[in-house]
């Protein structure tokens, strides 16, 4: 395992996180803290408002948006298992609060601060390989928001093939969207099944045991899909995957 600096980070947890998926979380804070980095969880935080930004409601979304900023404003780092909320508060809160400089300049001295969690791991801890260990044959599925907007694409990719025992297969149109988006699998359900029977097609193809994407919305879009077909891929976020046996 690679030592880096001391480093303080607070973790953003995500609503899928916090209400659904709290042991994502977990491995998280247990992963940075393995590397020696100072995990804080502010407990005011709430939604990114996401949700309502791609809905259009961009005057209730600037009001969780503004509590965000409240609550990250003294972190050094923010840390995100979720490319979709890490481009909301990177990216889209800089277009959220276009008309309102005070807080446009805020969110523009945040944006530099926060990461999702394998771009954290390997562009700012220089990290690729924790000792991590994970039996078994497993494909990853890269998120929109994670390559589109954040920009990482490989990241996740180095830090699986340093995990001892997983046989990392390629994932047939890796990226294509799973069919989620959010609000969009509830504005446009039969087009989003539609997509989602690609996506499980193609996880099916990879020959994998374990679907691995850092976004716990995707998963959980194709896992529903997975197991109400009865097939025994289970899913799992990159952060349980690098939990599991680090030395």
């Amino acid at each position: 395992m690679t030592q880096v600096p001391a480093t303080r980070a607070s973790l953003f947890a995500t609503c899928i996180v916090d209400q659904l998926y709290p042991q994502v979380g977990v491995s998280v804070v247990r992963v940075l803290r393995h590397l020696g980095v100072e995990v804080d969880f502010p407990p005011d935080q709430t939604c990114c408002g996401q949700p309502l930004y791609n809905s259009g409601f961009n005057q209730q979304a600037k009001k969780l948006a503004a509590r965000v900023l409240d609550s990250f404003q003294e972190s050094p780092y923010v840390v995100v298992p979720s490319g979709s909320c890490a481009a909301m508060m990177r990216v889209f809160y800089l277009d959220l609060f276009q008309d309102q400089p005070d807080q446009l300049r805020r969110a523009e001295e945040m944006a530099p601060r926060v990461y999702e969690f394998s771009q954290f791991l390997v562009q700012v801890l220089g990290v690729s390989d924790i000792g991590a260990s994970f039996p078994g044959p497993a494909a990853y599925h890269p998120s929109c928001h994670l390559m589109r907007e954040m920009n990482v694409r490989e990241e996740p990719r180095q830090l699986l093939s340093h995990v001892s025992g997983l046989q990392l297969n390629d994932l047939p149109q890796a990226e294509t969207c799973c069919g989620f988006g959010g609000a969009f699998s509830i504005k446009y359900p039969h087009i989003s099944e539609g997509m989602l029977a690609d996506k499980v097609a193609s996880v099916s193809a990879s020959g994998a045991e374990t679907l691995v994407s850092c976004d716990m919305g995707c998963l959980m879009h194709i896992d529903g899909a997975l197991s109400r077909q009865g097939i025994a891929v289970q899913t799992r976020h990159l952060a349980q995957i690098l939990d599991s046996g680090s030395s």
